[in-house]
């Protein structure tokens, strides 16, 4: 949690240093993040939307994997053409690309977790698995959101839908969202068991989401509903200035809060029961941050991807159309060299 947070921290710094286009921080979720991503098991296939690097780091992203993907360099999975914290997890950490459309990945849960459900009954040796669904109240507003839910519990697929409620769609509060009780009581109306939790408290999450997935797979597997309830401390994104639509009093009482911060709720607990203390964690804080701050300069030289990347993975053979923009591409980069920085790709350019 603590390592999310600085990591939030310093790229959000780094953003406006020039040294990343983009980036999105998560101040006030990092517990149900964390906690939620603790309970599920290793073989659930994850969808996420964009605020999620909790969930990344507990399944086992490192460092190195964040800022590949962030200076989009050669090492990231995604050849650098997802915008940043756009994470490609799926061979490492069972989650899929991150997207930016609201809402497309909680019906590719429910596919996912239907394929499963699926093939565990072809083979039933294989350790049970579950489909897990991120997303924000916002997202929730979304049709995909209401469509996925409705085909989860006709088709009985093993998937949990955990929504962050962190009181803000960007710029929209949750009281100018809907006017009913929040997310999690649209479940009954799906006919899907749902719960509300607290989303600062780490051991909640953590005991919510795993008996959520103990319950999804009771009888034959069947959609959960979690709602965890947190607050947004930080902008929506560094395109963002969250001042223009709530106050510094509102925040603050958030921020710095024993009760509402996860982090420092958790910390408070660890200190009373003697696992923990002020200068233990005064020195992991600047150690993480010597952390981070490293592998993002290591990132950053790094070579980018071979820019035939733009051009692959697209379709299985070069259509006439992208085989004309290459080549105009090409022949662009080679009359103007001094504009473009050939020597930075893997290969050089007239790998194309």
């Amino acid at each position: 949690m603590v390592i999310v947070n600085i990591m939030d921290t310093i790229m959000s710094d780094a953003q406006r240093h020039g040294r990343v286009s983009f980036y999105m921080a998560s101040h006030g979720e990092e517990g149900l993040m964390v906690g939620s991503a603790a309970a599920l098991g290793p073989g659930d296939v994850i969808t996420c939307q964009y605020r999620e690097h909790g969930v990344f780091l507990q399944r086992g992203f490192e460092l190195k994997d964040f800022m590949s993907q962030l200076a989009a360099n050669a090492n990231d999975p995604g050849k650098g053409r997802n915008m940043p914290n756009h994470y490609t997890g799926r061979n490492k950490v069972g989650a899929h690309s991150v997207a930016s459309t609201l809402g497309t990945q909680i019906p590719h849960a429910v596919g996912a977790g239907y394929a499963m459900k699926m093939k565990d009954r072809v083979d039933p040796s294989r350790p049970p698995r579950v489909a897990v669904a991120y997303f924000g109240e916002g997202a929730a507003s979304e049709g995909d959101f209401h469509g996925a839910l409705n085909m989860a519990a006709m088709m009985k697929s093993p998937v949990i839908f955990i929504c962050r409620n962190n009181g803000y769609a960007i710029s929209t509060p949750a009281s100018e969202q809907y006017k009913g009780d929040g997310i999690a009581s649209r479940g009954a109306g799906y006919g899907i068991e749902s719960l509300r939790v607290d989303g600062s408290d780490v051991f909640a999450v953590y005991e919510a989401t795993k008996a959520a997935r103990q319950k999804a797979l009771e009888n034959g597997g069947r959609p959960i509903l979690l709602e965890l309830m947190s607050y947004r401390m930080s902008h929506h994104s560094t395109s963002d200035d969250s001042s223009a639509y709530r106050s510094a009093d509102e925040v603050a009482i958030w921020k710095g809060s024993s009760q509402r911060d996860s982090i420092l709720r958790l910390r408070e607990w660890l200190e009373h029961e003697g696992l923990w203390n002020t200068e233990q964690d005064k020195e992991f804080r600047r150690q993480t941050r010597r952390d981070v701050v490293s592998a993002l300069a290591a990132a950053e030289k790094e070579k980018k991807p071979h820019l035939r990347s733009i051009f692959t993975d697209v379709y299985a053979e070069l259509t006439e159309e992208a085989s004309a923009q290459r080549d105009e591409l090409k022949r662009i980069m080679t009359k103007y060299p001094a504009e473009y920085d050939i020597d930075d790709h893997v290969d050089g350019i007239f790998g194309l």
